[in-house]
């Protein structure tokens, strides 16, 4: 028995992308039930829904049951009111249907064997169940309520609406209920289990296995000899050399899907424009200024890149596409002996890399997330940095330049799709799995009740990079170790003056786990969580009374200031080089803003950079906005730094520690400072010596007697 409470199902027609609870899952749970339908010792697979009864709706979400073959059944029970609610509001209604569901049962001829629930809600619904009917538990999350909390925040949701509307409290505590009584946990990636479910108090990895989804096999396949190719007609007006090979990147215009790095290696590689044209599918627009804040800034950002290096004639970014065109794009790619191409950030799965590898086409993926497990079990490409645009054109060449190589590839990601990613092996793999918990017992009930555990990361760690975090290779082993043992209880940020991607970029180096909070570029960028999500309400925030270029008038041609190269300045930071002997004071700096109406921060570090910075922000600022956003007090913070660009959020009630090799005259006034510890010990073991020094690892639970 299959249980998915929310989403509109039926076994034809899906309503994909009607709203957010009808997308991938629903297709998913009804692709899942077939393809167990047709394997032999499967007798019968009953998916187990909410029924609705909306005049705006089909009456097929109304039927009691509707058959999708001899062996498979979509029943639907009752559950609440009878027209279409989104799942944030069915948590009320889930005894309900639990109950029902129970009814329901007792008048089977027999009992389920298995209870797989999908989603946290019917997590709820399955935990309850299983131990009536003493069966094994099952379960897919699909997503999880601490990311979706992060992405939340991220965009400037506040907590209290972020509780209110998605129900947070109750979703996370359901997730760690059947995490503590699920017999097996089934993701589609490795990293689902080491990145997501390992932030859960009841994580058990040895309940857990990676069983990625299938492939529609008959959407996507490879050209045939005589294809036409009329999705081309779309590109043809972008390009002056059209029949090049193509480099295909498809995605929804998000920043945490990197496209900009694609320019940027086309624009640095002559060799690689040279050789192939790159097209870009990036959703479907009218008029980008009538397109959401987020998707509006990656396509001008995207135009200005386009212009920026001069690819007019190279670069493809047609404006609409429907569906139908998505395997067509592919076959043609594959057609034309092109590649293609995930930059993202962080990939969860990448499900339009299976759909590329099962028309023919070669790949290039970022190095983080599922891909890895993709391109490990097909073989059919190379990972990439996704930072690394230089090493992005590369790996693109290395396919496009190589005949050989460019067939092995496509051969290869032909037959890995059909061994690893069908629904049939998919449903194999299942069943191999199921069978193995079968005679088992189940597993004892939790010993306390789920959601009253330990507060979720009640504290913090956030340090700076250069100068702090890095320098003494063995200490930084032994912080990292003690971050990656700690993570359930302990926020580790970063806070930096570098670039998001400078910083990702060295970090990754020397073997730093990603933050789980980015503050770069001195305060100006806040993003959290694996995927890097902008806090776009930070920067509304700090741009009041922001006038770059008036500042830049009025400084550039100062004595003792050289402006930085520009991957060392942002949008809401200029950076110059800063002569002491020649140039005025900042203070003196300070004075001629203000004398011109301007209004920003001064910031001098390393008594060499100097950095201008709007007022809204800084370090301390950015982190005590982050803390408050992280609903973490200031007083169970670590911080750490070491230069005069760290002064603002060292001083104040956080626990805070200046490293040994510290610029001494920036930081000389904050020793005498109670809640500053100057460490006699540099870098990471300035850290160490710190976390020591507090007790940090062992401070009490917040709420609990000092």
């Amino acid at each position: 028995m299959m249980i998915s409470v929310h989403g509109l199902i039926r076994g034809h027609d899906l309503e994909l992308g009607r709203d957010a609870d009808t997308g991938g899952q629903t297709l998913y749970v009804v692709e899942l039930a077939r393809a167990l339908g047709e394997l032999d010792g499967v007798e019968r697979v009953d998916l187990v829904t909410r029924r609705i009864r909306d005049e705006a709706l089909d009456d097929d979400y109304a039927k009691d049951e509707e058959w999708l073959s001899e062996a498979v059944r979509i029943v639907r029970i009752d559950a609440g009111p009878d027209e279409y609610i989104h799942k944030e509001q069915l948590w009320d209604h889930l005894d309900n249907f639990t109950d029902n569901v129970t009814r329901w049962l007792g008048e089977q001829e027999r009992m389920p064997d298995i209870v797989h629930s999908h989603y946290a809600d019917a997590g709820y619904v399955g935990v309850r169940l299983a131990h009536v009917l003493a069966k094994p538990l099952v379960h897919t999350g699909d997503s999880l309520g601490r990311d979706k909390r992060k992405r939340l925040l991220a965009r400037g949701v506040s907590r209290e609406a972020v509780e209110t509307t998605y129900n947070m409290n109750r979703r996370v505590a359901a997730e760690e209920e059947l995490l503590a009584n699920a017999d097996l946990v089934i993701t589609s990636t490795r990293n689902e289990i080491d990145s997501q479910y390992a932030l859960y108090d009841y994580y058990n990895p040895d309940c857990m296995t990676v069983i990625p989804p299938g492939t529609n096999l008959g959407r996507f396949r490879p050209p045939r000899e005589g294809d036409t190719f009329a999705v081309l007609d779309k590109t043809t007006s972008f390009l002056r050399e059209p029949d090049k090979p193509m480099v295909l990147a498809l995605s929804r215009p998000d920043e945490r899907k990197n496209i900009a790095v694609l320019l940027d290696a086309f624009g640095r590689n002559a060799k690689l424009r040279e050789k192939a044209n790159l097209l870009i599918i990036a959703g479907n627009r009218d008029d980008i200024r009538d397109l959401e804040p987020g998707a509006q800034s990656v396509l001008i950002g995207l135009l200005l890149d386009l212009d920026k290096f001069d690819l007019w004639g190279s670069v493809a970014m047609p404006k609409h596409h429907g569906p139908e065109d998505v395997g067509a794009f592919y076959r043609a790619v594959a057609a034309g002996r092109g590649v293609f191409i995930n930059p993202a950030l962080t990939e969860p799965f990448g499900l339009t890399l299976l759909e590329a590898a099962a028309c023919g086409v070669p790949l290039v993926a970022t190095e983080n997330g599922g891909p890895v497990d993709i391109l490990a079990n097909c073989n059919n490409g190379i990972l990439v940095d996704p930072l690394d645009a230089d090493a992005i054109a590369e790996a693109l060449l290395e396919l496009l330049d190589d005949p050989a190589r460019w067939n092995e590839a496509s051969k290869n990601g032909l037959e890995g799709v059909r061994r690893h990613y069908t629904w049939a092996a998919h449903a194999r793999s299942y069943v191999e799995r199921v069978r193995e918990i079968m005679g088992k017992p189940r597993r004892e009930p939790v010993s306390r009740p789920a959601g009253v555990s330990a507060r979720y990361r009640d504290r913090a760690i956030f340090t700076d990079i250069d100068q702090t975090l890095l320098g003494d290779p063995d200490a930084l082993r032994e912080f990292c170790e003690d971050i990656k043992r700690e993570r359930k209880k302990v926020t580790y940020g970063v806070v930096t003056g570098r670039s998001t991607d400078s910083a990702l970029s060295v970090l990754r180096k020397h073997g730093v786990p990603r933050p789980d909070v980015l503050i770069s570029d001195l305060g100006t960028q806040v993003r959290y969580g694996a995927d890097l999500n902008v806090d776009r309400h930070w920067v509304v925030h700090i741009d009041r009374d922001w006038k770059k270029i008036g500042i830049r008038n009025l400084l550039d041609d100062l004595p003792g200031l050289k402006l930085q190269e520009r991957a060392m300045r942002g949008p809401f930071k200029i950076s110059y080089f800063y002569d002491p002997e020649l140039a005025p004071t900042p203070e003196e700096i300070t004075t001629l803003l203000h004398q011109n109406e301007l209004n920003a921060n001064v910031i001098v570090s390393f008594g060499q950079y100097l950095d201008i910075v709007p007022a809204r922000a800084s370090k301390g600022l950015a982190l005590r906005y982050a803390a408050l956003r992280l609903d973490i007090p200031l007083e169970r913070i670590l911080v750490a730094g070491g230069s005069g660009a760290d002064e603002d959020m060292i001083r104040g009630n956080a626990m805070a520690v200046v490293v040994a090799n510290r610029h001494h005259e920036e930081l000389s006034e904050l020793v005498n400072l109670e809640r500053v510890y100057f460490s006699g010990r540099a870098h990471a073991g300035g850290l160490l010596d710190a976390i020591d020094h507090y007790d940090f690892f062992n401070l009490p639970q917040e709420g609990e007697p000092q």
